[in-house]
């Protein structure tokens, strides 16, 4: 299994970036796939997540109106979408596979304690003017 991330960078408040992150190894229209993001000296943050199938979709208080999170099922890519980008947002960014399906994890459109069985090596998003 393999997620490679890519699409990061750096950019002014307010800007935007997408992330792509390309997966192999697995039956990607299978699984439930997530964003999570890390900064130094902090725990891990889950971001958004969507289902197998696309059409169930989470996201952290923090990105929530900012954010959107797309598959494309036939490229076996996972998306985000990052507009009105804040210097809080800078951090590695990361795609993931939940070892459960996100209705393990998620009641209503709150999400918690994702645990992960596979993860990319991340890709380093920095907001700063």
């Amino acid at each position: 299994v393999q997620l490679v991330e890519s699409g990061g960078g750096m950019v002014r408040p307010g800007g935007s970036l997408r992330l792509s992150c390309t997966t192999s190894g697995f039956t990607f229209s299978a699984y439930d796939l997530a964003w999570a993001r890390k900064v130094p000296g902090k725990d891990p943050e889950w971001v958004s997540a969507i289902n197998a199938a696309g059409y169930r979709i989470y996201y952290a208080d923090s990105v929530k109106g900012r954010f959107t999170i797309s598959r494309d099922n036939a490229k076996d890519t996972l998306y985000l979408q990052m507009n009105s980008l804040k210097p809080e947002d800078t951090a590695l960014y990361y795609c993931a596979r939940p070892g459960n399906r996100l209705s393990y994890y998620c009641l209503g459109d709150v999400c918690n304690n994702l645990q992960y069985d596979y993860w990319g090596q991340g890709t380093q998003v920095t907001v700063s003017s």
